[in-house]
């Protein structure tokens, strides 16, 4: 199995000693700075004796390495800064996502990409219209990793484990996202029937925030921890072929009676990327939500050119 990762920065990196460790393929790191990509391998490889794996990654700054990749991560792209939103980037980025998927589309024409770059719902869109891939082999790293930070602030909360907590995140990747405590659970048991309603909205405006609430802190840069592992999960369920249902930025053609936007929703995620689109029984005021959420990221698709 053959993963490029475009984007040899933190979330790059880290995904690429993640990947390597569990063993789920031979790693290409990519990245146009002279000496990054390649200098980071060389570090990766000098860990595997230590580590106890013995992985094999290789770094470049020549985009046709990506050539035959079965799985292609695209982290490529500015990074957050305090006080810019992921809107802000917008402009930014849509150039690189836009070059980088032209080649792919030549190079690794049965490739599944997964997009992390922000804003992440825009950037699945265009990596989607710009390859010309079926919409389910590409789709974007974002309402996993938002429910990860929900799972985590309840777990905190009532201080049991973090895995007993299956939180569940829609709409878009970005502070009006929709943390849904109704399908949230804690082993099994529904998340309403455990906390209070006050609680429970201070724990959903916490995971909203939680992002820019990162990015503030490093005060250069944002989170790579929680993403890598959310991209290596994604990684591995193709793999593996679980079929397991994962939360990804997924393109709508009338699900949840949206059309032609890219968001999140929890997806059947398997070899072939998407293998089916999971519709929550939605009530009225979730579904409003979801709607806003949607025509949000629509008016950020506007800004950029997608032919």
């Amino acid at each position: 199995m053959k993963i490029s990762i475009i984007g040899a920065g933190n979330v790059g990196s880290l995904t690429t000693l993640r990947i390597a460790q569990q063993g789920l393929g031979e790693v290409y790191l990519i990245d146009v700075a002279k000496g990054l990509a390649c200098g980071k391998a060389f570090d990766l490889e000098d860990a595997r004796s230590l580590i106890k794996s013995d992985y094999k990654i290789t770094g470049s700054e020549d985009i046709n390495q990506v050539l035959g990749s079965d799985i292609v991560v695209m982290t490529a792209g500015l990074a957050r800064k305090p006080g810019m939103t992921r809107e802000d980037l917008v402009s930014k980025n849509a150039q690189i996502i836009k070059e980088v998927c032209l080649n792919i589309k030549t190079l690794a024409p049965k490739a599944i990409v997964i997009v992390v770059t922000n804003p992440l719902d825009v950037m699945t869109y265009l990596a989607l219209k710009t390859t010309g891939f079926s919409s389910s082999r590409v789709f974007g790293m974002g309402a996993s990793l938002d429910a990860a930070r929900f799972n985590n602030l309840i777990s905190k909360e009532l201080k049991i484990a973090a895995r007993d907590v299956e939180g569940m995140v829609i709409g878009c990747h970005g502070e009006a996202m929709i943390p849904l405590p109704r399908f949230s659970y804690i082993k099994g048991k529904p998340l309403p029937e455990i906390i209070d309603e006050k609680t429970m909205e201070d724990l959903v405006n916490k995971t909203k925030a939680r992002g820019l609430e990162i990015v503030s802190l490093l005060g250069n840069g944002s989170a790579f921890f929680a993403p890598s592992a959310a991209i290596t999960e994604l990684v591995a369920e193709i793999i593996k072929n679980e079929k397991r249902t994962i939360g990804v930025s997924a393109y709508l053609n009338g699900e949840y009676g949206v059309k032609d936007v890219t968001i999140g929703v929890p997806c059947v995620i398997g070899k072939k990327g998407i293998e089916d689109i999971v519709e929550l029984s939605l009530s009225p005021e979730e579904k409003n939500k979801f709607h806003e959420s949607a025509q949000s990221i629509r008016q950020l698709i506007s800004q950029i050119n997608i032919l």
